[in-house]
């Protein structure tokens, strides 16, 4: 039975949430187990931030239930819930001129006591999320001055300083060029390989998803259109349904479909 597995992180039950009076998700269901790395993908409006957004909290369910470790997440206090669940955003905001190490102290919030200041320990997990996103070498640097490749690394150590269990990334190679690309999407391989965090993640980039990502969801209107693995997903018949676009699908270095534009 579902309930009894242990494996299981996170649970969506018959979601259907949106804005205001407005459902963009429509009765999604599916089941994440420890250690996945999941990818969202989808046309524009299918619900893939939506999602992301409804899994947080930052939209309650009009109808359904999100779980994590079998319990409702509008029951989970919104600090115990940011110890867990971590999210690096489509497009980062930065209304002051930290240091980067400070930037990524922030992600020991959640484990501060009201006007308490970071302790020794906080500041030995923020230097373990900065060498595993490789950003001690600009450590006292000012976040405005680096690269978006550099930001989008220092988002991410600010989010492993959470020390989540689930790491949701929406588009987060985006603006990026390819090598900043794959650097980005080199990192979270890591990250759930070595670390065993269970990642989800929206990605326009079909190749990138497919590469990368061990399970699919293929969203459209705001349903689940497929899942499965980029095998099962991605190919030829569901990019039509889904995209209206023809498209060739080949074989790519790790075995998994690649996505020719022009066939």
């Amino acid at each position: 039975m579902v309930g009894i597995d242990k494996d299981i992180l996170l649970e969506i039950r018959n979601l259907c949430s949106g804005y205001k009076r407005k459902n963009i998700l429509k009765g999604i269901d599916f089941l994440v187990r420890r250690g996945e790395f999941w990818g969202l993908i989808g046309p524009n409006g299918s619900g893939k931030t939506t999602l992301l957004k409804s899994i947080t909290k930052i939209l309650p369910a009009q109808k359904g239930n999100v779980l994590y470790n079998k319990k409702d997440i509008m029951k989970i206090p919104a600090k115990k819930l940011a110890q867990n669940i971590a999210v690096v955003p489509q497009v980062s905001v930065f209304h002051f001129s930290f240091t980067v190490e400070d930037f990524v102290l922030l992600g020991r919030i959640p484990y501060l006591p009201r006007f308490y200041l970071e302790g020794k320990n906080d500041y030995h997990i923020a230097e373990e999320a900065m060498r595993l996103t490789e950003t001690i070498p600009f450590r006292q640097r000012r976040i405005n001055e680096l690269s978006e490749g550099e930001k989008q690394r220092v988002v991410i150590a600010r989010s492993l300083a959470q020390k989540p269990t689930l790491l949701l990334l929406d588009e987060p190679a985006a603006h990026l060029d390819i090598r900043h690309q794959l650097d980005i999407f080199n990192l979270l391989e890591k990250l759930n390989r070595e670390k065993g965090i269970t990642i989800i993640l929206v990605s326009h980039d079909l190749n990138l998803a497919s590469q990368y990502a061990s399970q699919l969801i293929l969203l459209n209107e705001g349903k689940i259109f497929a899942r499965g693995s980029p095998k099962e997903i991605i190919n030829e018949e569901n990019i039509w349904k889904v995209y209206g676009v023809k498209v060739k699908v080949t074989a790519g270095i790790k075995g998994n479909p690649l996505v020719n534009l022009w066939p």
